[in-house]
């Protein structure tokens, strides 16, 4: 089965090549058919693997750098319900508003719009034998979810996003919340160690 993917994605791949109308090159038109994506080295905000893993808890270092997926209704934001704005929970660039997040019955955080649309970078994703859109932060491209377009209006999009791959910031000013216990924001609660970059 997968030598009949990749041939056929090669057959596709030099057809198109050949049949290319602008003036791109083969190898750069390659890239793009292929969906080439930024690694972990070119992303604008870049955190060692080291400090990653002393700062993030197992699961959201899971998450966001293995591109895990939090088990449906366990996450803490799934049924988060106050005002404020959600963050990767890695570099603290602002994803969502409370104000665009919606029940969708996924078990999952969802949201139908972002807070700029330059917030999040979306790749296709076809693991697990089937196709999806992952979201990453465009800042330092950790895993956050998946896009679907069975959302409400007035987007249509449904942005699923794990709980461990957030923080919340929320409205009224006060500290900080994420899935990290004892964040370095946060001196009333304990810390293991483990806190939001």
């Amino acid at each position: 089965m997968a030598l009949l993917f990749r041939r056929g994605f090669f057959v596709g791949l030099q057809y198109a090549v050949r049949h290319s109308r602008n003036s791109v090159s083969g190898p750069a038109l390659s890239a793009g058919l292929i969906g080439a994506r930024r690694t972990k080295k070119t992303w604008p905000v870049r955190f060692t693997e080291e400090e990653m893993r002393k700062r993030l808890t197992p699961q959201q270092y899971h998450v966001t750098q293995e591109r895990g997926t939090e088990s449906a209704f366990t996450g803490e934001f799934h049924d988060h319900k106050a005002d404020g704005t959600y963050t990767c929970v890695v570099c603290g660039a602002p994803l969502f508003s409370s104000s665009t997040k919606f029940d969708s019955g996924s078990g999952w955080p969802s949201f139908f719009d972002l807070l700029k649309e330059e917030s999040i970078s979306v790749t296709d994703d076809f693991s697990y034998g089937m196709h999806r859109v992952e979201t990453t932060c465009s800042q330092c491209g950790s895993h956050l979810g998946h896009l679907f377009d069975d959302g409400p209006r007035p987007t249509g999009k449904r942005y699923c996003i794990n709980s461990a791959s957030l923080a919340f910031q929320p409205k009224d000013g006060t500290a900080p919340s994420s899935t990290a216990e004892g964040e370095a924001g946060s001196s009333s609660s304990q810390n293991d160690g483990k806190t939001e970059l």
